[in-house]
């Protein structure tokens, strides 16, 4: 007899079932925020990340009463598509009950109800935690101008989060939560994504209601979605936007590409993963053409650079004005809004004109191209990089996402596959493809690396796991030297990977490679305290693995000395024992 596939494997087949197999929603609410109590109250990365990414919570008792009617609902027998995921939403974005602040504390409103995006997530089981952390008045890329702290990237602490949208991408990325809402004017919903290796998804303008939103600027924002996969992204994109026409049927797709030498200066190792994810798609029988960028990135400065600038002194000039020296004000998001009240009227029609000849270029270069292949930004900065120069570091950042709306297109960006961390892709198109993008998109996943350091190392008690699933060892190497190795209490004993901003070293780890639908069923198996994130590698290349909640290493013996944990174990560490009758026990 045949079955349907269902979880996992029916959103590795069409891209839209449920990715991994949900626990009951009051067990996920009870589980998120027992985590984040836990967490907040550390000095650890941790508990920083809590403290810099939410601005407000919902009251635990309130989500928990709202996820047992969830329960209730589904075990009715009430379509909830959602049923029992975790939402954040931007701080510029209406939640009934909590502030919308648009990152300004001053600025704060109660609204009396959820934004349209939101009402309709929720409407579909999906269940708000909060609001997060961003770029005051969603002015800037970077994550770093707000009073409420700056989030650093969960792929390097050592850098920004990027921004606007930068606690609903950490959250994420992080595992706080499964979807979270951004805004999207300059790049906003796809630059953090990048800089934590998760998926940000732009809609074509106008998609997704703004009813609710806190506006940059108003005739150009977009709501957009976070998500760690692209079935997530697309699942939760379908409920929110009215219907669009069907793509063309599937392939042979044709992606326009830049010259890599004339995508202007990126960071070391980048230009090398831009080709890698052309190559990707070639592999995958999508036509490539090269195309002139020049239009592109002129229409990208007229962004901030031209009289469009003006409509963010008509969002929130007036309160700008009227709280000049506040201390909650970030002085450069002041300077940007403040200078465009004195754009005189001709240029705004000057403007216009250009950017109409600048959008016959990009159409006349796209031709029949389904989409344009291009690095989300240029380079991955730390804080230091942007406070030594705030605007220009920013304004580096939007080289390739500041025309997208402008030219009235749509985008997704995704991680960068096996590119350095903060690396990341994006495709762009003509308005009303985005669910084409999607498909597209989806080729450059392929085989997913996953790299191990412990007990699913080649011999080890949990490598089953691995080869149950389809999985092949793809090669042994070392992580980056920026991390540390604790032993850990469990059964079968293994250990914890802790990426440290100092003090760390290199970990022997193995790289295997996964089908598309084997991550997911291990995220949704992985027990506490092991999360699964970014691992950079000692080629400066990155691979998800399996990473430790840095909390549960407390009192731990740190055994990095050691190189790694097969090299602990011979000199004399802990013997995984067999599991009984050949099954790991975790």
């Amino acid at each position: 007899m045949s079955t349907a596939p269902t979880g996992a494997a029916r959103a590795a087949e069409d891209g839209t079932g449920d990715p991994h197999p949900m626990a009951s929603a009051q067990a996920r609410v009870a589980a998120a925020y027992d985590r984040l109590a836990r967490e907040a109250g550390t000095d650890s990365p941790g508990g920083e990340a809590v403290r810099t990414v939410w601005i407000a919570l919902r009251p635990r008792e309130d989500v928990a009463a709202e996820a047992r009617r969830i329960d209730e609902r589904a075990a009715a027998g009430e379509p909830l598509p959602l049923a029992g995921r975790l939402l954040a939403v931007k701080g510029n974005i209406d939640v009934a009950g909590l502030p919308t602040t648009a990152g300004c504390p001053s600025y704060a409103y109660q609204p009396e109800a959820d934004a349209p995006v939101v009402a309709a997530l929720r409407a579909a089981g999906a269940i708000v935690l909060g609001v997060t952390n961003m770029d005051q008045f969603a002015t800037g890329l970077v994550g770093t101008r707000s009073p409420y702290g700056a989030p650093r990237s969960m792929l390097d602490g050592r850098r920004v989060s990027g921004g606007s949208s930068s606690g609903s991408a950490v959250a994420v990325a992080r595992g706080w939560v499964d979807l979270a809402l951004g805004t999207d004017t300059a790049g906003s919903g796809r630059v953090p994504a990048a800089f934590n290796g998760i998926v940000g998804l732009k809609p074509t303008r106008g998609l997704l209601p703004t009813r609710g939103v806190v506006p940059a600027c108003a005739s150009l924002d977009c709501v957009s979605l976070f998500a760690r996969t692209l079935p997530e992204a697309r699942q939760a994109f379908a409920l929110l936007a009215a219907p669009v026409p069907p793509p063309r049927p599937p392939g042979p797709w044709r992606v326009a590409v830049a010259v890599p030498d004339r995508l202007g200066d990126l960071d070391p190792g980048w230009a090398r993963a831009y080709r890698a994810a052309a190559d990707r798609l070639a592999g995958h029988g999508v036509a490539l053409r090269t195309i002139d960028l020049g239009p592109f990135v002129e229409a990208a400065a007229l962004l901030y650079e031209g009289a469009f600038v003006a409509e963010r002194y008509t969002a929130v000039g007036a309160f700008v004005d009227g709280h000049s020296g506040a201390p909650d004000l970030d002085p450069t998001v002041a300077a940007i809004i403040t200078a465009g009240r004195d754009v005189p009227a001709y240029r705004l029609f000057a403007d216009r004109e250009r950017l109409a000849r600048l959008r016959a270029r990009t159409e006349a270069e796209l031709g029949d191209c389904d989409a344009l292949l291009l690095p989300t930004t240029p380079g991955h900065p730390t804080p230091a990089e942007v406070a030594a120069d705030p605007v220009g570091a920013n304004s580096r950042l939007g080289r390739f996402t500041n025309s997208t709306n402008l030219l009235d297109m749509c985008a997704v960006a995704v991680p960068g596959a096996g590119g350095p961390a903060g690396f990341g892709v994006m495709l762009l198109g003509p308005a009303r493809t985005d669910e084409r993008l999607t498909e597209i998109a989806a080729l450059l996943e392929g085989p997913r690396r996953l790299a191990v350091v412990g007990a699913h190392l080649s011999g080890q008690p949990l490598n089953c796991e691995l080869l149950s699933l389809g999985a092949r060892l793809q090669v042994t190497t070392r992580t980056a030297p920026a991390y540390r190795l604790h032993v850990l209490d469990t059964v079968p004993p293994k250990p914890g990977l802790v990426r440290v901003r100092e003090g760390g070293a290199a970990v022997e780890a193995e790289v295997w490679e996964l089908p598309d639908r084997a991550l997911g069923i291990l995220t949704a198996a992985l027990p506490r305290p092991m999360t699964l994130g970014r691992v950079e590698l000692a080629d400066g290349t990155t691979a998800t693995g399996f990473l430790c909640e840095p909390e549960a290493l407390e009192g731990t013996r740190d055994i990095t000395g050691f190189g790694g944990w097969r090299a602990y174990l011979a000199a004399g560490g802990a013997a995984p024992p067999v599991p009984e009758e050949g099954r790991p026990r975790r």
